[in-house]
């Protein structure tokens, strides 16, 4: 299913396509909001505020929602502030994020071996039909950027182990240790500012608000990939609604109905 918000929107000028993955195109992190949440809550619940872990979760998971796009460092020195306006003694964001990251290795190691020992087909965690996209944009000449807030070298080792770091000719580009240094933002401007192509002809897809964000902001066309992970056969109508808000064009659970997802994104 299609489902069209801004009717007539089009890339038919597209000249980039800027490309999140986790999510967007790789399900090998599926299931990482339900690690980062219950661990928050757990820190959260234990300032002994009086709150109920249903009230915790329903604020982790709305700046966790709000973030998703932004390097995860960003949800961490949410969750400092969090724990800081309780009256607590935080943490460095970045021990939260150790701590994060030691708990979505465990969920997700089966995963990243079985790929490595070539066991798994790359498309087994891949968000259905990514790989035809990717073959379909290529053809049509666009230059491709993978941007995610996952931490640089995991995200090129995945890409790598996905087999779709090839498509990427403008670069795959990972968060880094010095956060403040690079962002989907930063990277749209350098784009930009390189000439390599105007506002307008930007093309993204993302299932964070960030990206979405981001490329709504300098007048490009953006389709949310609303995922209902892992399978992505259906919409995940929380994701759905955080992506019109913020100004999606279209709204898709995957990429199966390639050939109406191009006729609508490139008329004629």
């Amino acid at each position: 299913m299609l489902e069209t918000i801004r009717s007539g929107a089009n890339a038919a000028r597209a000249k980039v396509v800027l490309f999140d993955f986790d999510g967007t195109l790789s399900t090998i992190r599926s299931g990482w909001v339900e690690v980062m949440v219950p661990m928050m809550v757990e820190i959260l619940a234990g300032l002994k505020t009086g709150e109920s872990e249903a009230e915790l979760t329903e604020i982790a998971r709305e700046y966790v929602g709000r973030l998703t796009g932004k390097d995860t460092i960003y949800q961490m020195i949410e969750l400092a502030g969090q724990v800081s306006r309780r009256g607590g003694k935080a943490e460095d964001p970045l021990v939260y994020k150790r701590r994060y990251l030691d708990l979505l290795w465990v969920k997700i190691r089966d995963r990243v071996e079985s790929l490595r020992r070539g066991e798994a087909a790359p498309d087994q965690y891949m968000v259905p039909g990514a790989r035809a996209l990717l073959d379909s944009l290529k053809e049509r000449g666009l230059k491709m950027y993978l941007a995610s807030g996952t931490d640089d070298a995991a995200m090129k080792e995945e890409a790598r182990l996905l087999e779709i770091d090839r498509y990427f000719d403008g670069g795959c580009h990972g968060a880094l240790d010095d956060y403040k240094s690079f962002s989907k933002a930063i990277l749209i401007r350098r784009i930009i500012d390189a000439a390599e192509a105007r506002g307008e002809e930007f093309l993204g897809f993302g299932d964070g608000f960030v990206e979405i964000e981001n490329v709504k902001q300098v007048g490009g066309l953006a389709v949310g990939v609303a995922t209902a992970e892992p399978e992505c056969l259906r919409v995940d109508e929380w994701k759905r609604g955080r992506l019109v808000k913020v100004g999606a064009d279209y709204i898709i659970p995957n990429y199966l109905r390639l050939a109406e997802l191009n006729a609508t994104l490139f008329p004629n």
